[in-house]
C-alpha cells in the first residue's frame, strides 16, 4: 500500500477522489496508517542472514571439501584417542565409472565412520581396489589389440597394471566427489596389485597349506569357455531365461551280461530288447556317459510303444508325465529299482561305434527323483559334481584317466572324442563349441543313428560368467581347491559371534558356507597372484609344500611377485627337488595359474592388526551388498578361519564383528539399470547435473548422501527423477530451518545483545521443544548406533518440518520480531534455536557433512540440556486445544469472518463449581499469557462463564473438550478481536486512543 500512495502523490495529473468527503477521509486514514507501518517495520527485529536457501552445491562444496574430508580424517588419526574403530572396506572392482551402488556403499559406510568419530571413537578406514582378474586382462588386451596367446605374460602383466592404475585414478576421483572423510594418500589405501599385498595373500596362502587345505585335483568345475578358466560358485550370476535342447533317447540294456537280480534276469527273458529312456538337457555331454543313475526305491516299469522297437524303461511314477513322449503304451513288466543296480547297458552311440563304446552299469543314486524326465538319470562325471561324487564313493574313479571327457580348454570337441563316436562322426564334432554347434551336431548324429527320441526346446535357470556374461559349462580339469569339509563347522561356529544386519542375512551366509565342501582357488589367467606351484615335467607331480612356500616367498618379496613370470625356474627350486626328482632343473616348470579373485579381496583382513585392549575381531564393521554372501563376506571368513583353524585349543574368530547388508538399486519403475533400458542413474549426474540442467539438476552431494540414508537399505531400493527431488526438497526444508534459526540469532545487534537465559527462565514452549530435541538426539543416537539411519533422517526431518516449522516458529515469529531484544522472553526463545541449531547440525553432521560445515559460519554454538519430560506433557495437553482452536479458526475462516488468525480473540471457558481443579485447568491458568501464542490470535482469556453462551458479539464459534480425570467438559471461543490493530506488531491488542500496542510502545520507546 506504501507503493501505491507514493505513486499516487507523484503523478503528474491530479487523481480522482470520490466526491464523498468520508470516502476522502478513509482513504486518506488508510494511507497515514500504511506510512506508519513502514516506519514501524523498522522497529521489528525481522530475520536477518546472508545463509542461503539455496546453494551452488559446486561453489559451497569446494569450499568445504576439503576440511570435512582429508583433513578430518587426518586429524582425528592423529589427535583423537579414544576406542578404536575398524571399518573394513571391501574393494571396489578397479574398472569402470562409479555406478549408483558404488555411492550408496560408500556413503553408507562415511555416515558410521562420521558417526563414530562423533562419539569419540579413533577411525581405521582405508579404501581399497580389488585390481586383479579379466575384466582388466581383457581391457588391456583390447588396447594392446593383440591375442594373448601372441604375448609373453609380462607383457600382458605389465598392460593390465597400467590399465588398473588409470581406473583406479578415476574412482578415486570420483569417490572424492561424495564427500568421503578418509585419506586417499597410497599409505592410507590398499590395492590388490600392491607388493604388500601380494605377500601377505600369499603368506595367508601358505598357512593355509600349511593346514593341509590346498590340494591338486582333477574334478568336474564350473568353467567358462569365453574367458578360458575356471570359475568359483560366487563368479556365477544365473539367467532365469537360457534356452537349452533337452532330449529324450534310449540306452539298450546289454541282456547278454550276467545278470544278478532274478527280477531282471525273468523280464528280460520275456523281452531280451529292452531300453533305458534317459532325458537330458546337455546333449554334449552323452560322448562322456560312465553310467546311468536310478532311485534303488523307486518302481521302475516296462512298457512296449511305438517310438521304440522293444520296451523302454521308465519310472513308474512317470507314465503319466511322459505319454506326450512315448505316446500309447502298454505296462509289461514292473520292478524295484534296486534291481536294476548292476546291470549293464551300451552306449548311446553303440550303432554306428559298438568297439568302442564299452558296456556302462546302472548305478543307485538317492539324487535321482520322480518329479522330472523319466526317472533314470544320464551319468557323466566329467561333467556333473552330483555324477563326479557319487562314483567316487563307489570307488569308480581311482585317478584322472578313469574319467571320460572329450571337451578342451576352449570348451571345444577334442580328438578324443573320436573314442566314442568313431572317426567318421568325429569330424563333424571336433572343433566345435559344446554349447553351440557341437550340441547340434550331436542331436543329428542321435537322430541318424535311431538314438533319439525327442528334441525339446526348455527355458530354464542356467549359470553364466559374471564378468562375459556367457554361459558356462561344467567339465573336468585339474585345478587346485581349498577344502572346507574341514573348516566349515569351525566358519559356521564363528559367525555366532557376529551381528547381522539386517538380521535375515545371517541365515543367507550360513547356507551358503554350509552348503560348500571345497572352493576351486585356481584360474587359467595371467593377471592375477600366481599360485606358486613347481610341476615336474617328466612325471606331471606338483610340488606345492610349506618348504617351497617359504623359499619361493623369500624371493618373491626381495624381487616382487612379476619375478614368478619374469625369472628362470631355477630361482625357485629349493635344494631338495632336484635332489628327490629325476632330472636337473630343465625337467621343472613354473605353474601358470592364478589366484581366484575373491581369494585376492577375501585376504585384505590380514593387513589389520591382530586385536587387542578387549577388542574381539579386527574389523567391527563389513559393509557390502547382498551379492557378497556369495562373495567377499565368504571368502574372508573362510581364508581367515582356515588360517587360524587348528592352531590353539580355542576355535577360531571371525575377521568381523559385524556384517551390514545392502540391497541392490533399481529404477523408480523397480527395474534393474541397464544401458540398453537407458533407465541408468549416474551418481556424478545427481551431484554436478547432466547437459540439460532442467531435467537433471545439479543437486550435489549432501542430496545424493541424503537419499542414502533415506532409503531402507536392507531391501532393493529405487532412484530416479521423483525421488531425488523428493531429497532435494526434504533438504531445502531442512536448510530452511537452519536459515529461520540463523536469521534470528546470527544477526551483529543480536548476538551483541545475547545473553543465554537459565533453565528454569525457559516458558512452556521452550521446554517442549527443548524436550522434543532431547528426543530427536535419543533417536538419533540409537539410530546411527543400530545402522538405521531411515529412522534417524526421518526424526530430524519431522521435527524440523513439525516441531518447528508449523508450530514453534510460528507461535514464536511474534515474540521473535516484536519483543525487546532484552526481554527474557525472547532470550529464551533464542536461547532455544541456538540449542536447536546445535544438535540438529551435530545430528545431521554423518549424513549431510557440507551443510554441517555451513552452518557454523553463520553463527556460534550454543548448549543448554535439553530433556524435560514435564513440558512434553503439559504441551501436549495444550496442543490437544489449540488443535480445537484451528479447527474453529478455519470455520470463521470458510464463512469469510477473518482472513488473518490475528482477527480473532479466544475465550476459554471453565466450569462452574469445580470443587477439584484437573490437572488441565491448572496448565491453564499456569499458561494463560502463554495461550495467545500458541494460538497464534490477539489475545486468549480464561473466564468462568459456566457457559459460552451468545454474547454480544458480531459473530463466534464455540466448541468444548473433554477435561481429563473427570467428567467436565472446557468450552472454547473464538471471537473478534476486542482491540484494534497493532501497525507495528498486527496484533489486535491497540486501545483505539494509542498508536501502537503496549508492548510496542515500550520497545519503541527503547530503541529512541
Amino acid at each position: 500500500m506504501c507503493l501505491v500512495v507514493g505513486r499516487i502523490a507523484t503523478r503528474p495529473v491530479r487523481p480522482h477522489f470520490p466526491k464523498s468527503s468520508s470516502s476522502r477521509h478513509i482513504f486518506t486514514r488508510h494511507a497515514s496508517q500504511s506510512l506508519l507501518n513502514a516506519s514501524y517495520s523498522k522497529t521489528l527485529l525481522l530475520p536477518k542472514t546472508s545463509f542461503p536457501l539455496w546453494v551452488n552445491s559446486a561453489q559451497s562444496e569446494s569450499l568445504f571439501k576439503k576440511k570435512t574430508c582429508e583433513e578430518l580424517y587426518r586429524w582425528q588419526a592423529q589427535n583423537v584417542h579414544g576406542p578404536l574403530f575398524v571399518l573394513l572396506d571391501g574393494p571396489p572392482y578397479a574398472n569402470g565409472h562409479l555406478h549408483i551402488g558404488h555411492a550408496l556403499n560408500k556413503i553408507m559406510k562415511d555416515i558410521i565412520n562420521r558417526y563414530q568419530v562423533s562419539t569419540g571413537h579413533k577411525i581405521h578406514y582405508h579404501p581399497g581396489w580389488d585390481c586383479h582378474g579379466l575384466p582388466i586382462e581383457n581391457k588391456a588386451l583390447q588396447e594392446l589389440k593383440k591375442d594373448a596367446l601372441s604375448l609373453a605374460p609380462n607383457v600382458i602383466r605389465a598392460a593390465a597394471k597400467a590399465t588398473a592404475e588409470r581406473e583406479m585414478k578415476t574412482q578415486q576421483e570420483e569417490f572424492e566427489q561424495f564427500c568421503i572423510m578418509a585419506d586417499w594418500s597410497p599409505q592410507t589405501t590398499f590395492r590388490t596389485l600392491d607388493h604388500d599385498y601380494e605377500i601377505r595373500q600369499l603368506q595367508v596362502f601358505q598357512r593355509m597349506v600349511d593346514q593341509g587345505l590346498i590340494y591338486r585335483h582333477y574334478r568336474p568345475v564350473h568353467y567358462s569357455p569365453s574367458s578360458h578358466s575356471a570359475l568359483a560358485e560366487a563368479e556365477l550370476v544365473y539367467n532365469d531365461d537360457h534356452v537349452s535342447h533337452s532330449v529324450y533317447v534310449t540306452f539298450s540294456l546289454d541282456s547278454q551280461t550276467t545278470i544278478a537280480s532274478t527280477a531282471l534276469r525273468e523280464v528280460l527273458a520275456e523281452e531280451p530288447s529292452a531300453s533305458l529312456l534317459v532325458w537330458t538337457t546337455t546333449p554334449w555331454t552323452l560322448t562322456a556317459n560312465m553310467g546311468i543313475a536310478i532311485h534303488p526305491e523307486l518302481i521302475y516299469s516296462f512298457v512296449r510303444s511305438s517310438v521304440k522297437e522293444g520296451a523302454l524303461v521308465v519310472a513308474k511314477d512317470r507314465l503319466v508325465a511322459l505319454e506326450p513322449i512315448i505316446g500309447p503304451h502298454e505296462v509289461i513288466a514292473e520292478i524295484k529299482g534296486a534291481d536294476l543296480v548292476g546291470a549293464q547297458f551300451r552306449s548311446v552311440f553303440s550303432p554306428i561305434h559298438p568297439s568302442g563304446s564299452m558296456s556302462a552299469k546302472i548305478i543307485a543314486a538317492s539324487h535321482v527323483t520322480s518329479e522330472s524326465g523319466s526317472g533314470l538319470v544320464h551319468c557323466a562325471p566329467a561333467h556333473g559334481a552330483e555324477d563326479y561324487l557319487a562314483f567316487r564313493a563307489l570307488g569308480l574313479l581311482q585317478g584322472p584317466t578313469d574319467i571320460i571327457c572329450h571337451v578342451d580348454d576352449a570348451g571345444k570337441f577334442s580328438p578324443g572324442v573320436a573314442h566314442v563316436v568313431g572317426e567318421e562322426a568325429a569330424q563333424a564334432l571336433v572343433g566345435q563349441e559344446v554349447l553351440k554347434g557341437g550340441n547340434k551336431a550331436i542331436i543329428r548324429l542321435l537322430e541318424s543313428i535311431g538314438s533319439l527320441v525327442r528334441v525339446q526346446k526348455i527355458k530354464h535357470r542356467y549359470p553364466y560368467d559374471w564378468k562375459t556374461g556367457e554361459p558356462i559349462i561344467v567339465t573336468a580339469t585339474s585345478q587346485w581347491f581349498a577344502n572346507l569339509d574341514g573348516i566349515k563347522d569351525d566358519a559356521l561356529h564363528a559367525l555366532k559371534d557376529v551381528q547381522f544386519y539386517p538380521p535375515s542375512s545371517r541365515n543367507r551366509l550360513e547356507s551358503f558356507v554350509r552348503s560348500r565342501s571345497e572352493w576351486c582357488i585356481s584360474r587359467q589367467r595371467v593377471w592375477g597372484v600366481p599360485i606358486p606351484a613347481l610341476y615336474h615335467t617328466p612325471t606331471d607331480t606338483a610340488v606345492l609344500s610349506s618348504e617351497s612356500l617359504t623359499h619361493i616367498l623369500r624371493v618373491l618379496s626381495e624381487r616382487g611377485v612379476a619375478h614368478w613370470w619374469e625369472g628362470p625356474v631355477e630361482d625357485f627350486l629349493t635344494p631338495e627337488l632336484p635332489a628327490n626328482f629325476a632330472g636337473g632343473p630343465e625337467a621343472w616348470r613354473k605353474g601358470t595359474d592364478t589366484m581366484d579373485v575373491w581369494f585376492d579381496s577375501g585376504s585384505n583382513w590380514s593387513t589389520l592388526s591382530a586385536p587387542t585392549g578387549g577388542r574381539r575381531h579386527r574389523a567391527d564393521v563389513c559393509l557390502e551388498g547382498t551379492d557378497q554372501h556369495r562373495g567377499w563376506f565368504q571368502s574372508q571368513l573362510l581364508t581367515s578361519v582356515g588360517v587360524s583353524s587348528g592352531q590353539s585349543a580355542a576355535r577360531p574368530v571371525s575377521p568381523y564383528g559385524t556384517l551390514i547388508t545392502h540391497g541392490m538399486v533399481l529404477d523408480e519403475a523397480g527395474k534393474k539399470m541397464s544401458k540398453s533400458l537407458g533407465n541408468i542413474v549416474s551418481p556424478m549426474t545427481i551431484i554436478h547435473g547432466g547437459k540439460d540442467k532442467k531435467k537433471e539438476p545439479a543437486y550435489g552431494a549432501d542430496v545424493l548422501r541424503l537419499w542414502v540414508a533415506t532409503v531402507e537399505y536392507w531391501r532393493d531400493m529405487s532412484i530416479g527423477p521423483t525421488v531425488l527431488a523428493q531429497c532435494a526438497e526434504s533438504m531445502r526444508k531442512i536448510r530452511n530451518s537452519a536459515r529461520f534459526i540463523l536469521g534470528n540469532i546470527g544477526t551483529t545487534i543480536q548476538r551483541k545483545h545475547f545473553v543465554p537465559v537459565e533453565r528454569s527462565e525457559l516458558g512452556l514452549a521452550e521446554r517442549f521443544v527443548m524436550n522434543e530435541l532431547y528426543k530427536l538426539d535419543q533417536t538419533a543416537a540409537e539410530g546411527y548406533a543400530n545402522y538405521n539411519f531411515p529412522k534417524v533422517m526421518n526424526s530430524l526431518t519431522n521435527f524440523a518440518n513439525i516441531t518447528l516449522s508449523s508450530l514453534y516458529f510460528d507461535i514464536r515469529k511474534d515474540c521473535l520480531y516484536a519483543n525487546d531484544i532484552q526481554s527474557v522472553e525472547r532470550r529464551a526463545v533464542v536461547t532455544t534455536l541456538a540449542k536447536v541449531l546445535d544438535s540438529m547440525t551435530s545430528v545431521m553432521a554423518p549424513v549431510l557433512p557440507y551443510l554441517a560445515e555451513e552452518i557454523p559460519q553463520y553463527s556460534p554454538r550454543r548448549a543448554l540440556s535439553g530433556c524435560d519430560p514435564h513440558a512434553e506433557q503439559d504441551m501436549t495437553s495444550l496442543l490437544r486445544m489449540r488443535s480445537v482452536v484451528l479447527s474453529l479458526l478455519e470455520k470463521a475462516r470458510g464463512d469469510k469472518h477473518l482472513k488473518s488468525s490475528l482477527e480473532a480473540d479466544v475465550d476459554v471457558i471453565l466450569p462452574i463449581d469445580i470443587s477439584v481443579r484437573p490437572y488441565l485447568l491448572q496448565l491453564i491458568e499456569r499458561e494463560e499469557t502463554f495461550l495467545k501464542t500458541l494460538f497464534i490470535v490477539s489475545d486468549a482469556k480464561i473466564t468462568d462463564e459456566g457457559s459460552p453462551g451468545a454474547g454480544s458479539f458480531a459473530w463466534s464459534y464455540v466448541s468444548s473438550m473433554d477435561i481429563p480425570d473427570s467428567d467436565l467438559e472446557l468450552a472454547i471461543r473464538i471471537r473478534p478481536a476486542s482491540s484494534s490493530k497493532c501497525p507495528r506488531c498486527w496484533t489486535y491488542t491497540r486501545e483505539e486512543q494509542h498508536d501502537l500496542c503496549p508492548r510496542c510502545e515500550d520497545v519503541v520507546r527503547r530503541l529512541d
